[in-house]
């Protein structure tokens, strides 16, 4: 495993992202990545080193650019209003915001599985998995928060992320507690993949015991992705570009056949499935964090 090294962003004013640090994770390779990692206020303002003496969950969030706020407000958000929500710490998996072109070549590479398409990019998606158990997550438990017990780990990502979620859950099941998958991109070569890694366990009538040692998955999905409503400025011909876009994911189908080959696997602790109604692939990515929060939570 190559050494990473993390270094702090210059300090921030304490008002502007209370207990939020931001670090530039960077490889040997010059490979680069933004992590950000926020922590309860109930753990005081001390720099995440300093705090002692706590015990923690984290929850892992892909694309952490755009949605790592987003789990980091919903966290804190929630403590107020139910007293049972455990400590946890938000790690976000960004990328530098200097380069686009970079971020989302880069960002195809970390997600995609090998096999992908062909004229995608080559899959990194090992290397990214390597990255995160290997030097993200020893950084977070060993430096970030040395005085700081932690327990359970859960992985969230969205669309290309909640496609690398689910890879993840083939490639190492045992890596992350729980994995959230929001609105993922499957393909059936994936599909056939959960099966072959997973298999269909001998029912008896039509009951599957689950796993207790295995993990827990969350899957969901809008409904619009299935069914687009067409936008009042939106002309008739983007309305059917836009439509054909997302039959290629056949979102809804794809996400259940997930759904039904991990339930019939009895490899898994739990799975569910939810549907957001008059949600379309944007929107479910917020509600899905929220929601599967709770999921994680529940354990």
């Amino acid at each position: 495993m190559e050494t990473w090294s993390f270094t702090p962003f210059p300090p921030l004013p304490p008002t502007l992202f209370p207990n939020t640090a931001f670090y530039t994770a960077t490889s040997p390779g010059h490979q680069t990545y933004q992590i950000t990692i926020s922590y309860p206020f109930e753990w005081g303002t001390s720099a995440p080193a300093l705090i002692t003496d706590k015990t923690a969950l984290t929850l892992y969030v892909l694309d952490g650019n755009a949605l790592g706020q987003t789990a980091s407000e919903a966290v804190k958000r929630r403590v107020p209003v139910d007293a049972t929500t455990p400590d946890t710490v938000v790690v976000s998996i960004g990328y530098p915001l200097t380069d686009a072109v970079y971020n989302l070549t880069q960002r195809a590479i970390d997600f995609r599985p090998p096999g992908s398409a062909a004229d995608a990019p080559p899959s990194g998606a090992d290397a990214f998995l390597a990255f995160i158990d290997g030097a993200l997550r020893p950084w977070v438990r060993g430096t970030a928060f040395p005085g700081v017990a932690f327990a359970r780990d859960a992985l969230y990502g969205h669309s290309l992320g909640g496609l690398s979620v689910v890879y993840a859950l083939v490639k190492e099941p045992e890596l992350f507690d729980t994995f959230l998958v929001a609105s993922p991109g499957l393909d059936l070569g994936l599909l056939d993949e959960v099966s072959r890694k997973f298999g269909i366990a001998e029912a008896q009538g039509a009951v599957v015991v689950a796993n207790g040692t295995g993990p827990a998955v969350s899957i969901s999905y809008g409904s619009l992705e299935q069914y687009p409503i067409r936008r009042k400025a939106e002309s008739e011909a983007a309305f059917r570009v836009r439509q054909g876009v997302y039959a290629q994911y056949d979102m809804p189908v794809r996400s259940h056949e997930l759904f039904h080959r991990l339930k019939w696997s009895g490899r898994v602790r739990d799975v569910v499935i939810k549907e957001y109604v008059g949600q379309d692939h944007f929107a479910v990515a917020a509600s899905a964090i929220t929601d599967g929060m709770d999921y994680f939570f529940n354990w």
